[in-house]
């Protein structure tokens, strides 16, 4: 099995817990390469169909769009999955490999890290993923905690695309890309104003985070 670390190339960005079509506008134009729609019914940012569908129609070519679940039950995520054009399913839950293939849909998993985890058993156990999600522990949310792990944590290679999650703020995007150097990053509450209200000189000042950290070599 090939092994994934990224080199020199452009570090993908995730811009998630979108709930206006604005907000997904100004996204898609500063540069954002997916959004996320969270499906998850606890979540303050969780959208319901015809919200996800506005969302979505307001976006331009080319961006991809993202349905988060937590340990759903299967109806809602097919009805989703049929409803709104979802380029990758994102699971956030406990769910196992064989949950997440039953879908016959390209997704990604979800994995939260904390010391202790035997991170590499973890990450060998989605073979079918596109790619994984890196988050961050929390005991009482399964994410969107605005706390941050340690990057040390990670392998430096992995056998999946790695997407880099967890307290991603514009302060700290450039450095988290130079350490880890992840396929993408995916920002949530450190770019918000209020909890699913995107603030658009956050997403922009996280965007030049990211430009800044692009085609650079890790600093540890």
């Amino acid at each position: 099995m090939s092994l994934f670390r990224p080199a020199s190339i452009r570090t993908r960005v995730k811009i998630c817990g979108l709930t206006r079509p604005e907000d997904a506008r100004t996204a898609a134009e500063l540069g954002a390469d997916a959004i996320g729609l969270n499906f998850y019914p606890p979540s303050p940012r969780v959208v319901k169909l015809t919200e996800a569908r506005a969302i979505v129609a307001a976006l331009p070519p080319f961006v991809k769009v993202v349905g988060l679940f937590v340990d759903a039950e299967p109806d809602l995520v097919r009805r989703m999955r049929d409803s709104v054009p979802l380029d990758l399913l994102q699971f956030h839950g406990e769910e196992h490999s064989s949950e997440c293939e039953r879908y016959a849909h390209p997704y990604i998993k979800a994995i939260r890290v904390r010391a202790g985890l035997d991170l590499e058993r973890v990450l060998g156990g989605f073979e079918s993923a596109s790619g994984l999600l890196l988050d961050s522990w929390h005991p009482e949310v399964p994410g969107g905690s605005g706390q941050s792990f340690d990057w040390a944590l990670i392998p430096r290679e992995t056998a999946k695309p790695i997407i880099l999650a967890g307290g991603l703020t514009p302060a700290n995007v450039a450095e988290a890309i130079r350490r880890v150097r992840p396929f993408a990053v995916d920002v949530c509450g450190g770019v918000e104003s209020a909890k699913g209200i995107k603030d658009a000189a956050k997403m922009a000042a996280f965007m030049e985070g990211v430009d800044s950290a692009r085609a650079t070599e890790p600093t540890a």
